[in-house]
């Protein structure tokens, strides 16, 4: 038994379908050329706005230094945050380092204070072991001053007044590096202002002679010349 059964096309019927899509497609191109557009016509009219030639070309020309000057000025603003940006980090950059040797210089003279002072005690200590072997046979007494001075109360004497000028000696050095350091510090922080204003004046200038070149440029082009003057037909 075959899965299909094959059905014969009806001979007339098809011819009847072929004639009839055949009429319509005669009908739809005779339509389309009874209803095709006819040529356009227009009233004749002058465009064109009320400005010259030598006007519109000026007006372009103005429109098109602006837009490049609006560019250039992006440009520096870009540069501008830019320079601010690295003038930032590498100020940031010094802070750091000024700190890291303000506390360098800070642990140096500590321990320049702590070895003078070691030195001071063991200096103190040898003048007093000094001091004791001399004392040998003299009256015991609290005061360097003895009613009968003698060749001993005399040598006494001389080692009071000298661990006193010791002591004054090493309190006026202390202070005068101490006046030292604070000096260096003031010198370098007025160095560290007159760049900054140095930087400043000098960024402030060229941002001013820019500036001015500029518009000097913009002035010269925007003069008109004897091209696009009214009436010429160059």
């Amino acid at each position: 038994v075959s899965p299909y059964v094959l059905v014969t096309p009806k001979e007339t019927r098809r011819k009847q379908l072929q004639q009839i899509a055949k009429n319509e497609l005669d009908d739809l191109e005779r339509w389309k050329k009874e209803h095709r557009p006819g040529p356009i016509t227009l009233v004749p009219q002058r465009l064109g706005g009320k400005e010259s030639e030598a006007q519109a070309r000026q007006k372009q020309q103005m429109m098109l230094m602006q837009s490049k000057y609006q560019q250039k000025h992006k440009r520096e603003e870009y540069v501008k945050a830019k320079k601010a940006a690295e003038e930032a980090e590498i100020l940031k950059k010094k802070t750091i380092q000024r700190e890291k040797a303000e506390r360098l210089e800070i642990k140096k003279r500590q321990q320049e204070m702590q070895r003078r002072e070691m030195f001071l005690v063991d200096q103190n200590y040898k003048t007093n072991e000094l001091l004791n072997r001399l004392d040998v046979g003299l009256p015991k007494s609290d005061s360097c001053q003895i009613a009968n001075p003698g060749p001993e109360s005399t040598a006494w004497t001389r080692s009071c007044a000298y661990k006193r000028a010791l002591q004054e000696d090493e309190n006026r050095r202390l202070e005068e590096m101490k006046q030292e350091q604070r000096r260096k510090a003031e010198l370098m922080e007025s160095k560290e202002k007159q760049k900054e204003e140095a930087r400043t004046r000098a960024h402030q200038n060229e941002q001013r002679r820019v500036n001015n070149a500029f518009l000097d440029r913009l002035q010269k082009k925007t003069q008109p010349n004897n091209r696009y003057q009214p009436g010429y037909t160059g």
